[in-house]
Formats: structure tokens, sequence, C-alpha cells
């Protein structure tokens, strides 16, 4: 076997032991996008252009198999969504506790970096309801002349 034969193999396998980690079972669409989600490390990405890249890679499924399996990554824990503007969400591969930032124009998501952002005077949350995390997503845009 060739080495890009190997190495293309061996993505495969690591693809699908992550989704079987999470309890989801492997099929032949979620394998790949596993795979082309989780080997360019940790990025941001939206159902559209995920979409775009499988078909590139010459997967052959939906846009709306997309938008399913990235929302099951996400409740098995393998992504976290960033819901940015009113329809657009955002998929992040790191699902550590961090916040982002916003660019307009491009429209791209950035971790912030640096250490924690505090946020202090939250509400109290409705009776028989905790706090599980606060997003913070800064937007951000070229200065103006």
């Amino acid at each position: 076997m060739t080495g890009t034969a190997q190495n293309f193999c061996e993505r495969r396998r690591n693809a699908e032991a992550k989704v079987r980690k999470a309890s989801l079972r492997p099929t032949r669409q979620r394998i790949a996008l596993a795979d082309i989600l989780f080997r360019k490390g940790d990025r941001h990405v939206g159902a559209e252009e995920l979409y775009a890249e499988a078909v590139a890679a010459g997967v052959n499924l939906s846009l709306a198999t997309v938008y399913n399996t990235l929302h099951q990554f996400t409740s098995a824990g393998l992504l976290r969504a960033i819901a940015v503007e009113g329809s657009k969400t955002y998929f992040d591969t790191n699902t550590s506790d961090h916040h982002h930032f916003f660019i307009e124009g491009p429209n791209t998501v950035m971790d912030i970096t640096g250490g924690p952002i505090g946020v202090t005077n939250l509400p109290e949350p409705p009776e028989g309801m905790e706090i599980v995390n606060v997003d913070v997503v800064i937007r951000l845009r070229p200065k103006r002349a």
C-alpha cells in the first residue's frame, strides 16, 4: 500500500473510532464527514462549507445529511455549535471552554486566546435550572477611516 493510501486508511480508521466512541453508528457519511472535519485540527466550519468540502472529496451525500450529522456530532459532544448570526451556525471542533471573535465581512470565526474572560452580573436562572456555560462572541470589523 502506498503512503497516501495508508494515510487515507488510517484517517478513516481514526474517524470511525471517533464516531463509535461518541456512541454513534459509523455510517459511511458520518465517517467521511468526521474525517474531513477533524483531519485539519481545530477549526470553525459552517454546514455549507463542509458540504462543499465533502463534494470536492467525492463524498456522495446531501446538504440535509451534513446538517443532521453536524447536529448529531454536537449532541454527542464531538463539536460545539456557535450561533453567530440569526440562521448561521458555525461548528467548532475544539469543544473546550473558550470564546470567539466573529469578523464581519468575510464572516469568519476565531478563537479568543490569552486566558479567561470575566462575565459578571449574570441573572439568576429560573427555578430548577442552572447555568451550564456562557458563550461570548465578540463581533469585529475593520476600523473605518
